[in-house]
């Protein structure tokens, strides 16, 4: 990526994802209740997120109590009642961490340009940044539960663009899931889907050189 004529990158602010961007998910306990209850891997995962369990979820309309819930009765055919709020449970509660390369990286981006944190997420996420010790990261965190809308839809984007008191041609947006790129290219941004924070560090560095 090359800087824009006169040395100005190629954007005014940086927009990015949470979750397998900046924090990962441990699913190691989850699988071993999955094997003991003679389910396949993921079975638990591909239940929990289908849009019609995790969408209301996401947007603000049950709480993470109810989204167990949900997934207990869609694992109601495979096991009984008690295996799958335990399997539920152990997702909802699965063990976090920051990938420490990625959070360098945005903490000097940001002393450059505005940050702000757009997520696909539940009512908790405010808390588990403050357990990471990232409630500070970004000058502002977008979380779809708290806006009413998620992404791809195009309005979460532009309402990111908004509080960073950028255009949205002028915004750097990163994130791992394709469709989510493809709706912020859409819009004009700079859509980067992230793999690795080899990524990430290429995209930034006519900001940070």
């Amino acid at each position: 990526m090359a800087d824009t004529p006169g040395g100005r990158p190629p954007f005014d602010a940086v927009l990015c994802d949470i979750d397998n961007v900046i924090r990962h998910f441990d699913s190691t306990h989850l699988e071993t209740l999955e094997r003991a209850a003679g389910l396949s891997e993921g079975t638990t995962k591909k239940v929990a997120f289908a849009p019609e369990v995790d969408g209301p979820l996401l947007l603000g309309r049950i709480t993470e109590q109810e989204w167990v819930e949900s997934i207990a009765r869609g694992l109601a055919p495979l096991v009984d009642d008690e295996t799958g709020w335990a399997l539920g449970t152990a997702l909802l509660e699965s063990p976090f961490h920051a990938d420490e390369a990625v959070v360098t990286l945005l903490r000097r981006a940001r002393v450059r340009v505005p940050l702000v944190l757009v997520s696909n997420a539940t009512l908790g996420l405010e808390r588990d940044l403050d357990t990471l010790g990232l409630g500070e990261l970004a000058d502002h965190v977008i979380s779809s539960a708290r806006v009413g809308l998620a992404k791809p839809d195009p309005r979460i984007l532009e309402l990111a663009a908004a509080r960073a008191g950028v255009r949205p041609e002028r915004c750097l947006f990163v994130d791992d899931t394709p469709e989510n790129v493809e709706s912020a290219a859409a819009l004009g941004m700079r859509a980067v889907h992230y793999r690795e924070p080899a990524d990430l560090e290429r995209e930034l560095a006519p900001l940070l050189a």
